[in-house]
């Protein structure tokens, strides 16, 4: 038998009662459009933490690559190493704290390039990397100016480069940070910050201490803030077609890489008076049909949704009823007649002429696009759409820092 990543997409939609599509012709748009953003020789991170935000990290670390990224943004040691023995040979910056001497051997075991906070963490891998001297490798220094996370205070950056620079077995490869407000309209923070990484490189190269890379911009700020863009950007959520802040949106047209569908399992009429679902939050007002649809909380759809989401079928609104179960979900399909099961739901995305999509959830859920995307589940298979995937990045790639 076929395993899922073997069977040709038609036939794995035709067997599935919900899955996730994604489109790697809107990826390759979105990459493009953010590289028209940058100027001269900076470069674009494709982040790809989180398996890729949901999406799938290695098909869509291949479409970024090859669509022109020239660097991988991960938040762990696994997800690097997934991502080499998937055949990806672009450099790949590991943005989480490493600080296990197994980590760090797996990260020079894979050709990994990780982030640096804290001299101490920085001992471990100069000490952890003696027995085993070689090609010395590229550490990426990361300096709190505002975020209040991981980083060494800003106050301090020629200290902790000069610190790093004397240890043996590491090459400082960029000084970054990371901002905490660039998708607000009031750029006062963001001004704070940006000024605080600029008075630590005024401080570094008044020590003649020059890191070959600078970083500092995350989606937001490459597309709103082209003055933050230096050496290279780190595009998350932009990258997946989706926009930090409203006030974003014309800066590059994205496209959503995502959608999610699934399939009516059942259908039935219902009297009125009739409560549908776990503790009968919804109580049929009048004669109904009903869609029984085979997705649920355990997939990624968030239970707080219950009786207030809509999906799309055939580009018609359905209302979502009674409380959003485990595996399933009913819709009111009362006015869309000529529904047979087995008839395919948009869950997420776009259907005819209107889309639903992970901003409308996360209002209504009081949450973050980020974590609507993060939230599906691997049970749903990811589907490729769009274009074939290409093939992983040269060989050569891998030597950049």
């Amino acid at each position: 038998m076929l395993s899922w990543d073997q069977m040709p997409n038609l036939a794995l939609m035709r067997c599935c009662r919900a899955w996730v599509e994604i489109d790697l012709a809107a990826l390759r748009h979105n990459v493009q459009h953010l590289l028209a953003l940058l100027q001269g020789r900076t470069e674009l991170m494709a982040v790809v933490k989180a398996d890729a935000y949901g999406h799938g990290a290695v098909m869509v670390a291949q479409t970024a690559i090859a669509a022109g990224a020239t660097w991988l943004g991960v938040a762990t040691v696994p997800e690097g190493i997934e991502l080499r023995q998937a055949g990806m040979t672009a450099p790949i910056l590991v943005m989480g704290a490493v600080n296990e001497v197994e980590e760090v051997r797996a990260i020079a075991q894979w050709h990994l390039q990780p982030t640096l906070v804290s001299p101490k963490q920085a001992l471990i891998f100069s000490e952890t990397l003696a027995p085993r001297p070689g090609q010395p490798v590229p550490v990426h220094l990361k300096l709190d100016t505002g975020m209040s996370r991981l980083g060494f205070p800003w106050q301090q950056a020629q200290t902790f480069v000069e610190f790093v620079q004397r240890l043996p077995h590491l090459h400082v490869a960029s000084v970054y940070s990371h901002l905490a407000t660039a998708d607000s309209p009031d750029p006062t923070i963001l001004n704070q910050q940006h000024q605080r990484f600029e008075a630590a490189i005024a401080q570094l190269q008044s020590a003649d201490l020059r890191p070959r890379h600078l970083h500092l911009a995350n989606s937001a700020a490459t597309l709103g803030h082209p003055a933050l863009h230096y050496d290279r950007v780190r595009a998350g959520l932009a990258l997946y077609g989706l926009y930090p802040a409203p006030h974003l949106k014309t800066a590059a047209h994205l496209c959503p890489v995502m959608q999610v569908k699934a399939r009516i399992t059942h259908i039935k009429d219902i009297e009125p008076g009739t409560g549908v679902s776990y503790g009968h939050q919804f109580v049929a007002d009048r004669p109904m049909r009903i869609a029984v649809v085979g997705i649920g909380y355990a997939d990624g759809v968030p239970r707080a949704l219950s009786n207030q989401m809509q999906v799309l079928i055939d580009g018609r609104r359905a209302q979502q009823i009674g409380a959003i179960t485990m595996d399933q979900m009913m819709l009111d399909v009362t006015a869309i007649p000529n529904l047979r099961e087995g008839d395919v739901v948009t869950v997420l995305g776009t259907s005819g002429e209107d889309a639903i999509t992970a901003d409308d959830w996360a209002a209504l859920t009081d949450t973050i696009s980020w974590e609507i995307l993060c939230g599906f589940k691997h049970r749903l298979p990811r589907i490729a759409i769009g274009q074939p995937l290409p093939q992983p990045a040269s060989s050569q790639a891998r030597d950049r820092h």
